[in-house]
């Protein structure tokens, strides 16, 4: 790769990157395939190398791009495939289709009617990425161009106009401009925090001491989020550049971007980049001939939850037990190797870009009046339409999980929806017409976390869900401080004999003392934050609490034991699957009047539920009831 030198190169070089590509593509289709984490774990790795076959058959590799890009966001009907110049949009790729697609859609411009969306409302056929309503309900500004880019070919980032903010920045505008400049679009820190991004880039700057180091968070660990994998599999180097500005900005020579060991896809696409841009000469010595020097190193981390806190994170990058210290002192001015260190997440780093290119005025023309510019979020959970959705500050949760999502599958209630991870809390029903953004969250018990957004139909428990969630904090709080490590404790205690039946009418008043506790004195974010599913359950759904404490059962019919299990003589078949895998031997076969059928008896049953999951599901003779007591079955 030829080294660029200046900023005239550097658009010379995007020229001719633009010019060869719009000649090919005028000429001939280019195949564009999601090998992102999801759609590979569906099966994109066969349906890619079924396409290079394919075309090596024909003697078109030469003519027909195939590119690996990154993930569009809609995982629900992965493997994807776009056609271009057309644009068309296959979903659910098998490698068995790929014949087709090349000999109909490639080669005669035909559709493959099959493979294209559906919509479940109007039967219509969907060809265009911007006629799904999974996409067209979207402001896709940082994800748009995941399928067009190859997130391992520098060029492919470059045509799409890849570094030219970092160029505006080095040629026309002084550190102090690129701070303004992204004060002014009101930016905030999407890593959980929602801290003012140019406040905090300030700060750093005007920190005495050096070198100073910037910083990238891809610690993402939160159950259910994938955004920062995605954006770091599938543009690294939108990152990466906004990285560069952030360094140039507050006086830095120095970053690091820290990836969690779970995303080996990400590492891999961010070493290829670094090496790619130092291969480029945009990273190293007088980038672009301005006199600006800058580095990067990548750090996988070791896999603990709570290092994505800032001051655990530094800890790791220092080789130390990524475990949080005392925030008397902010990071930056004294964070790692106890100097000024600038630290953002991975969207955070991504829009900065975005910002200097188009400017601050029309980024924060985009969302609310305190949350500017648009969130990626991942929707899961009961929802039709799972994956990576971007829209607007200020859109409603109604919006993203009917508009986007499609709704709940099976035509089910939505009971509520849990944002903001496993510290996040949990919004009834009542609230999805609120708007998504920083403050509103946090006014509902909740926050915006690092963006994932888990959808509940009237099939979940919330009690069981919030004892999931302490569950899991429980065992990733690093145990450095005794109000988190001990409170959670106490908290996943009381939790578990609440599901289990033997909750005492005392135990909400000590879970709201214990989480007052943790929120006052825990050291980091992850203690102060941990008690948000305990917190906002009993807020909005105490009726069910007491349901499980004073009535002895789980409306939701979840929580194993305050739930029995009875066998319906009329549907039952007498197959004897239940009674073959009844752990406890608790059921046996009955007479009727006329027909044999298989019996519970409740004096024996453990309530582990075997039986409902083995009746096969044409019959489901097996049926559950909410309490310890079953009707009686024998007429």
């Amino acid at each position: 790769m030829p080294r660029i030198a200046s900023v005239g190169e550097l658009e010379l070089l995007r020229v001719g990157l633009r010019s060869r590509r719009d000649a090919n593509r005028s000429r001939e289709a280019w195949i564009a395939i999601c090998a992102g984490t999801g759609c590979l774990a569906l099966g994109a790795k066969k349906v890619i190398d079924a396409f290079r076959a394919e075309l090596s058959r024909r003697d078109l590799e030469t003519e027909i791009v195939l590119k690996e890009t990154g993930c569009p966001g809609f995982c629900e009907k992965g493997p994807i495939v776009v056609v271009y110049p057309e644009g068309v949009h296959y979903l659910k790729v098998d490698p068995k289709d790929v014949s087709e697609i090349v000999e109909e859609t490639v080669r005669n411009g035909r559709l493959v009617d099959r493979l294209l969306y559906v919509d479940p409302v109007t039967g219509e056929k969907d060809v265009h990425e911007e006629e799904i309503p999974f996409y067209k309900h979207q402001t896709r500004i940082l994800i748009n161009n995941n399928i067009k880019i190859d997130p391992k070919n520098i060029d492919d980032y470059i045509a799409e106009g890849g570094y030219s903010a970092l160029a505006r920045a080095l040629s026309s505008m002084t550190p102090q401009e690129v701070i303004d400049e992204v004060k002014s679009s009101g930016l905030r820190g999407r890593g959980g925090g929602g801290f003012p991004t140019g406040l905090k880039w300030e700060a750093a700057r005007e920190a005495e001491g050096s070198p100073k180091y910037v910083i990238v968070n891809c610690d993402e660990g939160d159950p259910g989020a994938f955004m920062d994998r995605a954006l770091m599999e599938g543009n690294p180097h939108s990152v990466l550049e906004g990285l560069m500005i952030g360094g140039y900005a507050i006086g830095s020579e120095e970053g690091f971007i820290y990836v969690r060991a779970e995303y080996p896809l990400a590492v891999e696409n961010a070493r290829t980049a670094i090496a790619q841009a130092r291969e480029r000469g945009l990273l190293g010595e007088d980038i672009l001939g301005s006199g600006f020097n800058f580095e990067v190193r990548l750090h996988r981390g070791a896999g603990a939850f709570v290092s994505g806190e800032s001051t655990a994170l530094m800890n790791a990058l220092e080789g130390k037990v990524g475990e949080p210290k005392p925030k008397y002192v902010h990071t930056s001015e004294r964070g790692l190797w106890s100097r000024p260190s600038l630290l953002n997440n991975v969207e955070t780093w991504a829009n900065i870009p975005v910002i200097i290119n188009r400017g601050a005025l029309w980024f924060s023309s985009i969302g609310t009046e305190g949350s500017k510019g648009t969130k990626i979020f991942s929707l899961v959970g009961k929802v039709n339409n799972t994956g990576l959705v971007e829209v607007p500050m200020g859109m409603t949760l109604r919006e993203i999980i009917f508009d986007i999502g499609g709704g709940i599958p099976g035509g089910k209630r939505v009971k509520g929806v849990q944002t903001g991870g496993p510290s996040g809390g949990i919004i009834p029903e009542g609230h999805l017409d609120t708007p998504v953004d920083f403050d509103e969250l946090t006014r509902l018990g909740s926050m915006m976390g690092s963006g994932s957004i888990i959808v509940l139909d009237e099939d979940t428990c919330a009690v069981d869900l919030a004892r999931y969630f302490v569950d899991f904090l429980c065992d990733e709080s690093c145990g450095k401080c005794v109000p988190c490590r001990e409170g959670l404790r106490q908290m996943r205690n009381i939790l578990g004999e609440i599901v289990a039946g033997r909750g005492k009418g005392e135990d909400l008043d000590a879970l709201v003392d214990i989480a007052s506790l943790m929120k006052a004195a825990s050291l980091c974010a992850l203690g102060r934050t941990a008690a948000n599913p305990a917190l906002s359950t009993i807020r909005h759904f105490r009726d069910e609490y007491l349901a499980h404490i004073e009535d002895q059962r789980c409306p939701a019919l979840v929580c194993e034991g305050l739930i029995s299990y009875f066998i319906r003589p009329d549907l039952c078949i007498a197959c004897g699957l239940c009674e073959k895998n009844c752990p406890a031997g608790a059921i046996y076969e009955g007479e009727g009047d006329e027909d044999t059928f298989m019996v519970i008896d409740q004096s024996r049953c453990t309530r582990c539920g075997i039986c409902f999951h083995v009746c096969p599901s044409k019959v489901m003779a097996v049926t559950r009831t909410s309490g310890r007591s079953a009707p009686q079955q024998v007429p």
